[in-house]
Protein backbone atom coordinates (compact mmCIF):
# COMPACT_ATOMS: atom_id res chain seq x y z
CA UNK A 1 0.00 0.00 0.00
CA UNK A 2 1.19 3.60 -0.87
CA UNK A 3 1.05 5.22 2.68
CA UNK A 4 1.86 8.52 1.11
CA UNK A 5 -0.60 8.72 -1.37
CA UNK A 6 -3.64 7.58 1.49
CA UNK A 7 -2.15 10.03 3.07
CA UNK A 8 -2.73 13.25 0.97
CA UNK A 9 -6.15 12.01 0.29
CA UNK A 10 -6.98 11.85 3.76
CA UNK A 11 -6.05 15.26 4.02
CA UNK A 12 -6.36 16.78 0.65
CA UNK A 13 -9.68 15.62 0.67
CA UNK A 14 -11.58 17.88 2.99
CA UNK A 15 -10.16 20.95 0.83
CA UNK A 16 -12.19 19.63 -2.30
CA UNK A 17 -15.00 19.95 0.11
CA UNK A 18 -14.57 23.17 1.56
CA UNK A 19 -13.28 24.29 -2.07
CA UNK A 20 -16.78 23.04 -3.78
CA UNK A 21 -15.09 21.40 -6.23
CA UNK A 22 -17.78 19.44 -8.00
CA UNK A 23 -16.25 16.44 -10.28
CA UNK A 24 -18.03 14.19 -13.13
CA UNK A 25 -20.07 11.37 -12.15
CA UNK A 26 -17.70 9.37 -14.00
CA UNK A 27 -14.69 10.97 -11.95
CA UNK A 28 -16.59 10.09 -8.67
CA UNK A 29 -16.74 7.15 -9.58
CA UNK A 30 -13.19 6.33 -10.12
CA UNK A 31 -12.39 8.04 -6.78
CA UNK A 32 -14.49 5.63 -5.02
CA UNK A 33 -13.26 2.50 -6.34
CA UNK A 34 -9.51 3.66 -5.68
CA UNK A 35 -10.55 4.51 -2.06
CA UNK A 36 -12.25 1.20 -1.81
CA UNK A 37 -8.66 -0.45 -3.14
CA UNK A 38 -6.79 1.13 -1.22
CA UNK A 39 -9.14 0.38 2.37
CA UNK A 40 -8.99 4.22 2.34
CA UNK A 41 -12.83 4.47 4.04
CA UNK A 42 -11.30 2.86 7.09
CA UNK A 43 -9.12 5.10 9.13
CA UNK A 44 -6.75 3.28 11.26
CA UNK A 45 -3.86 4.66 13.88
CA UNK A 46 -0.99 3.01 13.31
CA UNK A 47 1.76 2.92 16.36
CA UNK A 48 5.15 1.50 16.00
CA UNK A 49 6.86 0.74 19.78
CA UNK A 50 9.72 -1.72 20.63
CA UNK A 51 9.14 -4.96 21.85
CA UNK A 52 8.22 -4.95 25.20
CA UNK A 53 10.90 -6.35 27.81
CA UNK A 54 10.42 -9.67 29.15
CA UNK A 55 8.73 -9.65 32.63
CA UNK A 56 10.93 -10.25 35.85
CA UNK A 57 9.86 -13.04 38.10
CA UNK A 58 10.16 -12.21 41.59
CA UNK A 59 9.10 -15.77 42.75
CA UNK A 60 11.08 -18.24 40.54
CA UNK A 61 9.16 -21.40 40.22
CA UNK A 62 11.47 -24.85 41.65
CA UNK A 63 11.53 -25.74 37.60
CA UNK A 64 13.32 -22.55 36.74
CA UNK A 65 17.51 -21.79 37.43
CA UNK A 66 18.89 -18.58 38.18
CA UNK A 67 21.46 -16.92 35.52
CA UNK A 68 23.41 -15.97 38.25
CA UNK A 69 23.81 -18.44 41.25
CA UNK A 70 23.55 -17.20 44.47
CA UNK A 71 27.52 -17.81 45.69
CA UNK A 72 27.36 -19.67 49.39
CA UNK A 73 28.19 -18.17 51.99
CA UNK A 74 31.89 -18.53 53.34
CA UNK A 75 32.25 -20.24 56.53
CA UNK A 76 33.84 -17.52 59.52
CA UNK A 77 36.37 -19.26 61.33
CA UNK A 78 36.91 -19.45 65.19
CA UNK A 79 39.27 -17.80 66.34
CA UNK A 80 40.06 -18.81 70.16
CA UNK A 81 40.94 -16.27 72.65
CA UNK A 82 42.27 -16.04 75.97
CA UNK A 83 41.32 -13.20 78.31
CA UNK A 84 43.50 -12.89 81.47
CA UNK A 85 41.24 -12.21 84.86
CA UNK A 86 41.04 -8.57 86.36
CA UNK A 87 43.59 -9.17 89.06
CA UNK A 88 45.42 -10.42 86.67
CA UNK A 89 45.18 -7.31 84.32
CA UNK A 90 47.80 -5.35 86.67
CA UNK A 91 50.70 -7.29 86.41
CA UNK A 92 53.22 -7.46 83.84
CA UNK A 93 53.95 -11.13 81.97
CA UNK A 94 57.80 -11.67 82.03
CA UNK A 95 57.24 -15.16 79.63
CA UNK A 96 54.87 -17.17 77.54
CA UNK A 97 55.37 -20.67 76.54
CA UNK A 98 52.77 -23.52 74.40
CA UNK A 99 53.41 -26.75 75.46
CA UNK A 100 54.47 -29.28 72.55
CA UNK A 101 50.76 -30.93 72.64
CA UNK A 102 49.85 -27.13 71.70
CA UNK A 103 46.57 -27.93 74.60
CA UNK A 104 48.46 -25.78 77.22
CA UNK A 105 49.74 -22.33 77.59
CA UNK A 106 51.96 -21.08 80.33
CA UNK A 107 52.02 -17.20 81.48
CA UNK A 108 54.81 -16.07 83.86
CA UNK A 109 54.26 -13.26 86.28
CA UNK A 110 55.98 -10.26 87.66
CA UNK A 111 54.76 -11.25 91.06
CA UNK A 112 56.73 -14.50 90.84
CA UNK A 113 53.22 -16.48 90.17
CA UNK A 114 52.42 -18.97 87.19
CA UNK A 115 48.56 -18.75 85.74
CA UNK A 116 47.29 -22.05 87.81
CA UNK A 117 50.89 -22.67 89.17
CA UNK A 118 51.52 -20.48 92.57
CA UNK A 119 54.17 -20.35 95.15
CA UNK A 120 56.93 -21.76 92.38
CA UNK A 121 59.41 -18.84 93.11
CA UNK A 122 59.99 -16.10 94.96
CA UNK A 123 60.54 -13.03 92.38
CA UNK A 124 59.25 -12.76 88.74
CA UNK A 125 59.06 -15.74 86.55
CA UNK A 126 62.03 -15.30 83.72
CA UNK A 127 61.89 -17.94 81.20
CA UNK A 128 60.13 -21.16 80.57
CA UNK A 129 60.71 -24.96 78.90
CA UNK A 130 58.28 -27.93 78.38
CA UNK A 131 59.59 -31.22 78.44
CA UNK A 132 56.26 -33.39 77.85
CA UNK A 133 53.79 -32.28 80.29
CA UNK A 134 56.85 -31.08 82.82
CA UNK A 135 57.35 -26.84 82.42
CA UNK A 136 60.34 -25.91 83.71
CA UNK A 137 60.56 -22.72 85.07
CA UNK A 138 63.37 -20.05 85.70
CA UNK A 139 63.13 -17.25 88.57
CA UNK A 140 64.87 -14.22 89.39
CA UNK A 141 65.55 -16.09 92.28
CA UNK A 142 67.90 -17.98 90.49
CA UNK A 143 65.96 -21.53 90.87
CA UNK A 144 64.82 -23.52 88.33
CA UNK A 145 61.52 -25.47 88.92
CA UNK A 146 59.82 -29.02 87.53
CA UNK A 147 56.00 -28.33 87.78
CA UNK A 148 53.92 -31.31 86.51
CA UNK A 149 51.46 -29.28 85.29
CA UNK A 150 48.89 -32.84 85.36
CA UNK A 151 49.18 -32.69 89.43
CA UNK A 152 47.62 -30.15 92.27
CA UNK A 153 51.20 -30.44 94.14
CA UNK A 154 52.94 -29.19 90.66
CA UNK A 155 56.88 -28.79 91.95
CA UNK A 156 58.24 -32.25 91.73
CA UNK A 157 62.16 -31.10 91.19
CA UNK A 158 64.25 -28.00 92.06
CA UNK A 159 67.54 -26.84 90.81
CA UNK A 160 70.05 -24.74 92.20
CA UNK A 161 73.04 -23.83 91.20
CA UNK A 162 72.21 -19.97 89.66
CA UNK A 163 73.22 -17.45 91.69
CA UNK A 164 71.41 -14.73 89.96
CA UNK A 165 67.95 -14.81 87.27
CA UNK A 166 67.36 -17.52 85.26
CA UNK A 167 66.71 -15.71 81.87
CA UNK A 168 67.53 -18.65 79.62
CA UNK A 169 66.08 -22.46 79.34
CA UNK A 170 65.77 -24.99 77.05
CA UNK A 171 65.39 -28.96 77.13
CA UNK A 172 67.19 -31.07 74.48
CA UNK A 173 65.74 -33.50 72.07
CA UNK A 174 65.43 -36.84 73.99
CA UNK A 175 64.08 -34.48 77.06
CA UNK A 176 66.97 -35.53 79.55
CA UNK A 177 68.98 -32.47 79.52
CA UNK A 178 68.27 -29.30 80.73
CA UNK A 179 70.53 -26.14 79.52
CA UNK A 180 70.28 -23.16 81.70
CA UNK A 181 71.64 -19.55 81.17
CA UNK A 182 71.93 -16.84 84.21
CA UNK A 183 72.36 -13.23 84.63
CA UNK A 184 75.58 -15.30 86.76
CA UNK A 185 77.42 -15.03 82.83
CA UNK A 186 76.65 -19.32 83.49
CA UNK A 187 75.63 -21.97 81.39
CA UNK A 188 74.63 -25.16 83.44
CA UNK A 189 74.09 -28.72 81.92
CA UNK A 190 71.59 -30.77 83.98
CA UNK A 191 70.41 -34.34 83.72
CA UNK A 192 66.87 -35.41 84.00
CA UNK A 193 68.21 -38.90 85.88
CA UNK A 194 69.81 -37.29 88.42
CA UNK A 195 67.63 -34.50 88.78
CA UNK A 196 65.17 -36.92 89.92
CA UNK A 197 67.77 -39.02 92.18
CA UNK A 198 68.81 -37.98 95.40
CA UNK A 199 72.09 -37.16 93.61
CA UNK A 200 74.01 -34.09 95.54
CA UNK A 201 75.81 -32.94 92.37
CA UNK A 202 72.35 -32.20 90.21
CA UNK A 203 74.29 -30.47 87.15
CA UNK A 204 76.64 -32.36 85.24
CA UNK A 205 78.51 -29.23 84.01
CA UNK A 206 79.40 -25.85 85.03
CA UNK A 207 80.36 -23.44 81.76
CA UNK A 208 82.22 -20.31 82.97
CA UNK A 209 83.34 -18.67 79.32
CA UNK A 210 80.81 -16.08 79.00
CA UNK A 211 81.88 -12.54 80.16
CA UNK A 212 77.93 -11.74 79.79
CA UNK A 213 74.35 -12.81 80.95
CA UNK A 214 73.42 -15.74 78.51
CA UNK A 215 69.53 -16.03 77.57
CA UNK A 216 69.76 -17.49 74.33
CA UNK A 217 70.56 -21.01 74.84
CA UNK A 218 69.67 -24.20 71.95
CA UNK A 219 70.58 -27.87 71.42
CA UNK A 220 71.60 -28.44 67.78
CA UNK A 221 69.20 -30.77 66.16
CA UNK A 222 70.93 -33.31 64.23
CA UNK A 223 73.85 -33.37 66.94
CA UNK A 224 72.24 -34.33 69.97
CA UNK A 225 75.13 -33.82 72.37
CA UNK A 226 75.99 -29.76 70.83
CA UNK A 227 74.69 -27.00 72.66
CA UNK A 228 74.89 -23.52 71.48
CA UNK A 229 74.95 -20.13 73.84
CA UNK A 230 75.33 -16.70 73.33
CA UNK A 231 76.11 -13.74 75.69
CA UNK A 232 75.03 -10.61 76.60
CA UNK A 233 75.94 -6.77 75.62
CA UNK A 234 79.58 -7.20 77.54
CA UNK A 235 80.56 -10.40 75.67
CA UNK A 236 78.74 -10.71 72.36
CA UNK A 237 79.82 -13.93 71.44
CA UNK A 238 78.07 -17.35 70.37
CA UNK A 239 80.08 -20.42 71.85
CA UNK A 240 79.32 -23.99 70.97
CA UNK A 241 79.47 -26.66 74.16
CA UNK A 242 80.10 -30.52 73.67
CA UNK A 243 78.03 -31.57 76.48
CA UNK A 244 79.50 -35.03 77.05
CA UNK A 245 82.92 -33.55 78.00
CA UNK A 246 81.91 -29.80 78.86
CA UNK A 247 84.32 -28.36 76.15
CA UNK A 248 84.05 -25.16 74.01
CA UNK A 249 84.46 -26.17 70.41
CA UNK A 250 83.99 -22.67 69.18
CA UNK A 251 83.94 -19.41 70.53
CA UNK A 252 82.20 -16.59 67.47
CA UNK A 253 82.74 -12.49 67.98
CA UNK A 254 78.94 -11.37 66.45
CA UNK A 255 79.72 -7.65 67.43
CA UNK A 256 76.13 -7.48 69.17
CA UNK A 257 74.51 -8.42 71.85
CA UNK A 258 73.27 -12.15 71.47
CA UNK A 259 69.25 -12.57 72.63
CA UNK A 260 67.95 -15.45 70.87
CA UNK A 261 69.43 -18.77 69.36
CA UNK A 262 67.36 -21.29 66.97
CA UNK A 263 68.66 -23.96 64.59
CA UNK A 264 67.05 -24.93 61.19
CA UNK A 265 65.79 -28.68 61.45
CA UNK A 266 66.53 -28.81 57.68
CA UNK A 267 70.07 -27.20 57.53
CA UNK A 268 73.37 -27.04 59.20
CA UNK A 269 72.80 -22.93 59.81
CA UNK A 270 72.17 -21.49 63.33
CA UNK A 271 69.70 -18.16 63.32
CA UNK A 272 70.91 -15.78 65.92
CA UNK A 273 68.95 -12.36 66.82
CA UNK A 274 70.79 -9.67 68.39
CA UNK A 275 70.44 -6.36 70.15
CA UNK A 276 72.92 -3.54 70.92
CA UNK A 277 74.11 -2.47 68.75
CA UNK A 278 72.90 -3.55 65.55
CA UNK A 279 69.39 -4.90 66.33
CA UNK A 280 70.02 -7.86 63.45
CA UNK A 281 69.34 -11.05 62.20
CA UNK A 282 72.23 -13.28 61.46
CA UNK A 283 71.87 -16.56 59.43
CA UNK A 284 75.15 -18.38 60.05
CA UNK A 285 76.57 -21.81 57.98
CA UNK A 286 77.72 -24.81 60.72
CA UNK A 287 80.67 -25.21 61.73
CA UNK A 288 82.58 -22.58 59.13
CA UNK A 289 80.03 -19.73 61.02
CA UNK A 290 80.35 -18.23 57.70
CA UNK A 291 77.12 -15.55 57.35
CA UNK A 292 74.53 -16.71 55.32
CA UNK A 293 72.72 -13.71 55.53
CA UNK A 294 72.07 -10.76 57.84
CA UNK A 295 68.97 -8.73 58.32
CA UNK A 296 68.45 -5.40 59.67
CA UNK A 297 64.99 -3.48 60.00
CA UNK A 298 64.47 -3.76 64.06
CA UNK A 299 65.31 -0.41 66.40
CA UNK A 300 65.44 -2.34 69.37
CA UNK A 301 66.75 -5.89 70.33
CA UNK A 302 65.10 -8.70 69.08
CA UNK A 303 64.01 -10.97 72.33
CA UNK A 304 62.37 -13.93 71.09
CA UNK A 305 61.95 -15.67 67.64
CA UNK A 306 60.05 -18.64 66.83
CA UNK A 307 60.11 -20.90 63.56
CA UNK A 308 57.56 -22.85 61.00
CA UNK A 309 59.99 -24.53 58.67
CA UNK A 310 56.83 -25.88 57.02
CA UNK A 311 56.40 -22.21 55.72
CA UNK A 312 59.66 -21.12 56.26
CA UNK A 313 58.36 -17.81 58.49
CA UNK A 314 60.14 -16.54 61.60
CA UNK A 315 58.38 -15.06 64.13
CA UNK A 316 60.27 -12.39 65.78
CA UNK A 317 59.51 -10.50 69.01
CA UNK A 318 60.96 -7.30 69.91
CA UNK A 319 61.46 -5.25 72.79
CA UNK A 320 58.87 -2.86 71.30
CA UNK A 321 57.71 -4.34 68.15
Amino acid sequence: MDYDYAHYMLTEGGKIKENQTVFSPARDAYRMQLAEALNMNRTRILAFKNKLPTPVELFPSDHTTSVHPVKPLKPRRHIPQIVLPQNLLPLMITSVSWAPDGRHIAIGLNNSELRTLRGCHRSRVGSMAWNSHILTTGGMDGMIVNNDVRIRSHVVKTYRGHRQEVCGLKWSASGQQLASGGNDNLVHIWDMSKASSNSPTQRIHRLEDHTSAVKAVAWCPFQSNLLASGGGGGDRTIKFWNTRTGACLNSVDTGSQVCALLWNKNEREPLSTHGFTQNQLILWKYPSMVKMAEIMGHTSRVLHIKARMVAQWLQLQGMRH
